[in-house]
């Protein structure tokens, strides 16, 4: 047997070095992506609309509810990500694992959920381009599907859609707060009713859990760390720290959001909340800036829809493993998610509900999504640890999980008629 020659190995040496060095820029790009997609997919269109909508109708007694998403986000999230990393399977993969057929339950509900969700996505597109350059709903609604199509069909999609992701997040949060410093909110004021409301409603909680933790949200940003190959138990740590910093950004965002929102509400602008037409949101940026203010808003609204389309198309069609092994990733799985954003574009384009209903009503639709899937992953938590590689799990994770599900399936019992009520009222 010949021996490798001193250069040959030195080649061979090199040729491992640049592929380690390679895989290490494909792992951290995943994790920064999943970051992203899941920071970006809770501040979607549907939140922004549902932030103006709610806060202009009560108040500064809004911010406790956005606190209440931020504490389930963050029970909901490190579960999710821990036991979907830990494990190495997608959720209906590691659903069906526990429970036979849970997770083709769970993955329908994710897809037509998603669905939901990125026809209001698609209507938010439209939304902001129609704020941002004054073009027709319909046609923003259009090119946005259209961009978010070419991206998946780049070779390299997955490396473009973390760059799209990190550069949007970035503009939507340096955007808001410098609308939310002019705006002059009553800090004080929300500060106290963040944690003693003068008013609670739970359809509102429902509606608003579900727009930023609720449906494909939950699982977004788990399945694209995946992606990094940095999965099983000895991973619990950097999971942790990059779902905690996936929450951190979503949380200040909703917050500065709400404050831009409440000190145009505190001064006295009438926001309308009933005609077709509403535009909260818009109203609401153009009061404070003027035109300017409604070119901002667009382009901030306009940056939450395509990165939200992203999230929901890429997450969603990623359940599709469930039925099947060839979309656990590559063109297979392009294609789906290019398919779902068609579908998507197509009944958009088809219906004539008025997109700030459709946004605000998908948040209330995922939020009844939520407590199903939850209530799997908790039993994985509790009597299949073997799925996930150990036997050992965090108590307080688990026990704060428990509580989210049972609260969020309550939340939903009694949030179901005033959501649906909503719906028929077209507001």
């Amino acid at each position: 047997m010949s021996e490798q020659s001193p250069t040959d190995a030195q080649t061979t040496a090199q040729t491992e070095a640049q592929l380690a060095a390679v895989k290490k820029r494909v792992g951290r790009s995943a994790v920064i992506g999943a970051i992203f997609l899941m920071a970006t997919s809770a501040i979607g269109p549907g939140f922004i609309t549902q932030t103006a909508t709610f806060t202009a109708s009560m108040g500064a007694a809004f911010a406790f509810a956005i606190l209440v998403s931020v504490l389930i986000d963050i029970a909901v999230q490190l579960n999710v990500w821990r036991m979907i990393t830990s494990s190495g399977k997608r959720a209906g993969e590691l659903a069906n694992s526990a429970i036979p057929f849970s997770g083709h339950v769970i993955a329908v509900l994710v897809v037509i959920g998603g669905l939901a969700f990125n026809i209001g996505n698609i209507a938010g597109g439209g939304l902001g381009l129609n704020a941002l350059l004054g073009i027709d709903p319909k046609i923003g609604g259009l090119l946005t599907g259209a961009l978010a199509i070419v991206i998946f069909l780049i070779k390299k999609a997955g490396k473009v859609m973390d760059i799209v992701l990190v550069i949007l997040g970035i503009g939507m949060i340096v955007m808001t707060v410098v609308v939310a410093i002019i705006a002059q909110p009553p800090i004080g004021d929300a500060l106290r009713q963040t944690f003693v409301p003068d008013e609670l409603n739970f359809a509102t909680i429902t509606t608003i859990v579900g727009g930023t933790v609720g449906g494909y949200i939950t699982y977004s940003g788990a399945h694209r760390y995946l992606d990094s190959g940095h999965t099983g138990p000895e991973y619990a740590g950097p999971v942790m720290r990059a779902a905690a910093n996936g929450i951190l950004i979503t949380g200040i965002m909703r917050y500065v959001l709400f404050l831009a929102i409440l000190g145009v509400v505190a001064s006295g602008v009438v926001l309308d909340l009933s005609s077709q037409a509403a535009n909260p949101a818009g109203q609401a940026f153009g009061s404070v800036l003027g035109d300017a203010g409604l070119r901002i808003f667009g382009a901030i609204f306009w940056a939450a829809a395509l990165s939200s389309v992203i999230g929901a198309a890429y997450t969603s069609a990623t359940f599709l493993s469930s039925f099947h092994k060839r979309f656990l990733g590559g063109w297979s799985l392009q294609i789906a998610t290019v398919a779902f954003i068609v579908v998507s574009l197509i009944v958009y384009l088809s219906i004539g509900t008025a997109p700030a209903a459709i946004l605000v009503f998908v948040g209330g639709f995922n939020g009844l999504i939520l407590p199903i899937g939850l209530t799997v992953f908790m039993y994985i938590g509790w009597f299949r640890r073997d799925l996930l590689g150990t036997k050992k799990y965090p108590l307080v994770l688990l026990i704060a999980g428990t509580l989210v599900t049972l609260l969020t399936w309550y939340m939903g019992i009694v949030s179901v008629g005033p959501i649906f009520a909503f719906l028929g009222t077209g507001a």
